[in-house]
């Protein structure tokens, strides 16, 4: 499949500042073919969604039927761009290596095409890929018949090679007999040396004492690295070699006859070799992106029309890997950006994980638009950006004598240029490199014109300027990496709604400054500067408390949801039960009522004379129980309607992941994350837990 349109403005920096050169150089490692290699080394984003969607379903799907137990055979082919360049020219002929190849792709495309036609799944992609392919055993008849299961050609390949083995087989015979003939004779005399014979220049030779060398009839082929020891062709010997070379000879003819009629006969389906070069070269590139996306614990988000992002459970790929190889936790991260939101400036601490929560955004944000599955939970949504542009690290230049600000301001002149509502911005310690007072001023201004034009954007910065500015604008929002204060440790977790305190003091006090130190640096500082920051610090300590608090809630929540649920099954099954025994005392009732009934009219009966009267009551009284049933059964159904009406409406059936809902027996709201049956995964804020159906409430 031809790459989609690439994203505007990307370059080597760009992919280094995101390090999406690492994600290109593990896939090229994962890379089974050459091409594929080549693909992984040029990829590029894209800003084609129709590209993306179709790129992301391909991998998905290879990764399921990888997966799934469906028997997909393993890619393991040589690409045929050599071979489909012989069949090209006329009167070329294929050597042993190439019928092997194209033997190996046939075998490898029946074997996909059989799997994808008998699978009870659609695979609407993968056969895309293979569209126009169908199964051949022409081709892999026609070279069986000439190559055994080891590749080497076969004897009965043709008449003629048959019996030119046949008659190398007869001569070798006579020259292994010849041989030990001779061999016997000279050992006799004494004149073999301990290692008795060799093998020079492909023939069979004796090895003889070189001091009676001339007294043994045949040609010497040469001697031991000390001359003690002469290697002799027996004279008997020397024909038989001879006519052995002839039919040598023969046989390389016959078998390049044979090679070059199977070549004529395999060069009409050139087409289908093209195909198999065509079809196993993209699927080899559809699964490496499989391979990347298994290695990465990836998955297919959903693709929105509009820029735009909300990522769940989203983890930066290279930090999970290494954490994952260290034994180390990584904490998911939850980011959204839509038009109402586009604009998150991240504040807090220091090593606080601000940097890899705006990595996490962009460096998923261009594997997904280079059709790349992605850590992330598949609940999450994501748009198309023309352009993402990044501006991460330290770039001084000692070379061009190119000061970090001054490469700064030439990529803020560069964004300020090209940067539309369709662009995303990733803007790592917005502002810093020059004076505080005077760089703040600066970037405020750029934050306010980047804004002006539409953009998305993840900044993070420790400006308060900026910070306040993000608090103003309607489409922009404050989020901060929290802190707890009482362990004085980063939590790594990313909370929207204010800015946070860059916990200056406490970090130091960490890295073990003095608290001495500390206290004269507070003495320096505006005594509300530093109100301020503690403000914040406490704030953060109390929205922490009261989400330990929300959490409890929710927990107690669906334990009384639970107990609720129980009582009510306990109380409907003992309500079933009073109604089943009501049911049963009626019936017993009504059955003994009529049995008395009956028993009257059958002694009231008289035999051999006219009842007529008696037939009469019977008839009536059978309308008034027909008529009585009626009645019994009409009331039942208004019953059971009044009841399903006064019964609330829930609609639970309408649960899906992405569905907002709320717990039955609480007002608390959450995004649904995964359904499995009757079992859903529901987000409460940063609180996730899993909820029956019948405990929800769906809303929309």
């Amino acid at each position: 499949m031809k790459q989609g349109a690439p994203i505007d403005h990307f370059d080597v920096r760009v992919a280094e500042d995101l390090e999406f050169d690492v994600i290109q150089a593990m896939l090229a490692e994962l890379a089974g073919c050459p091409s594929s290699e080549k693909r992984a080394e040029s990829l590029v984003p894209s800003k084609d969604r129709i590209w993306v969607l179709r790129s992301l379903q391909e991998t998905d799907e290879m990764r399921r039927i990888r997966s799934g137990g469906h028997g997909f055979p393993l890619l393991e082919f040589d690409e045929l761009g050599r071979e489909i360049k012989l069949l090209s020219v006329r009167d070329s002929v294929l050597d042993e290596t190439g019928f092997r190849r194209i033997s190996t792709a046939s075998r490898i495309m029946n074997t996909v095409l059989e799997v994808l036609a008998q699978s009870d799944d659609p695979w609407p992609r993968l056969e895309a890929v293979l569209e126009g392919q169908e199964p051949n055993t022409e081709l892999i008849e026609a070279i069986d018949a000439v190559f055994d299961a080891k590749g080497n050609i076969r004897d009965d390949a043709s008449p003629a090679l048959s019996q030119i083995r046949g008659d190398m087989v007869t001569v070798r015979r006579k020259i292994n007999r010849a041989f030990l003939r001779a061999m016997k004779s000279v050992q006799e005399r004494g004149y073999l040396a301990d290692i008795r014979e060799g093998f020079v220049q492909e023939r069979r030779a004796l090895a003889v004492i070189s001091s009676y060398k001339r007294q043994v009839s045949g040609a010497a082929l040469g001697s031991s690295n000390t001359g003690s020891v002469t290697f002799i062709e027996p004279g008997a010997c020397i024909p038989l070699n001879h006519e052995l070379e002839m039919l040598r000879d023969d046989e390389r003819k016959e078998i390049r006859n044979i090679l070059r009629e199977l070549t004529r006969n395999i060069r009409r389906h050139l087409p289908a070799i093209k195909g198999y070069q065509r079809g196993l070269t993209e699927l080899d590139w559809i699964a490496t992106r499989a391979r990347l996306a298994s290695k990465l614990d990836g998955s297919l988000p959903q693709i929105r029309k509009k820029p735009g992002l909300h990522l769940l459970s989203a983890f930066h790929p290279l930090l999970q890997l290494t954490n994952k190889l260290a034994g180390k936790e990584t904490l998911p991260q939850h980011v959204e950006l839509h038009r109402k939101q586009r604009m998150l400036v991240i504040s807090g601490p220091n090593a606080g994980g601000k940097s890899i929560t705006m990595k996490t955004v962009g460096l998923l944000q261009m594997m997904i638009q280079s059709g790349l599955l992605v850590p992330c939970h598949n609940a999450s949504e994501v748009g198309i950006f023309n352009a993402i542009l990044p501006d991460i690290g330290d770039h001084q230049s000692i070379e061009n004598q190119l000061s970090t600000y001054s490469y700064r301001l030439g990529r803020m002149r560069h964004f300020l240029n090209v940067a539309d509502a369709q662009s995303l911005m990733l803007l790592d310690e917005f502002g810093t490199g020059s004076d505080p007072e005077l760089g703040g001023a600066l970037a405020e201004v750029f934050f306010e014109e980047l804004y002006d034009r539409g953009c998305f954007g993840v900044i993070t910065t420790h400006y308060a300027n900026i910070k306040t500015r993000a608090a103003k604008l309607p489409e922009a929002f404050n989020g901060s990496m929290l802190f707890n204060r009482e362990s004085l440790a980063p939590m790594y977790q990313l909370e929207v709604g204010q800015p946070g305190s860059s916990f200056t003091f406490e970090v130091a006090e960490i890295n073990g400054i003095g608290g001495k130190l500390i206290e004269r640096a507070k003495g320096k500082l505006d005594k509300r500067r530093v109100e301020l920051d503690g403000l914040l610090g406490d704030l953060h300590k109390e929205k922490s408390k009261l989400a330990k608090l929300t959490n409890k809630q929710l927990r107690a929540e669906l334990e009384a949801e639970k107990a609720i649920a129980e009582a009510e099954r306990l109380k409907e099954a003992m309500e079933d039960k009073e109604r089943n025994l009501n049911t049963q005392f009626d019936a017993l009732n009504t059955a003994r009522v009529r049995s008395t009934k009956l028993t009257q009219f059958v002694d009231r009966f008289q035999s051999g004379k006219p009842n007529k009267g008696l037939l009469e009551e019977v008839k009536t009284y059978l309308a008034k129980e027909k008529a009585r049933q009626e009645e019994h059964a009409q009331r039942g159904k208004a019953k059971n309607k009044a009841q399903t009406k006064r019964r609330p409406n829930h609609q639970s059936d309408k649960i899906v992941v992405g569905s907002l809902v709320r717990l039955r027996s609480g007002q608390e709201r959450g995004d649904v994350v995964e359904v499995k049956g009757d079992l859903i995964t529901v987000m409460f804020g940063a609180f996730k837990t899993k909820v029956k159906r019948n405990q929800l409430t769906w809303l929309r």
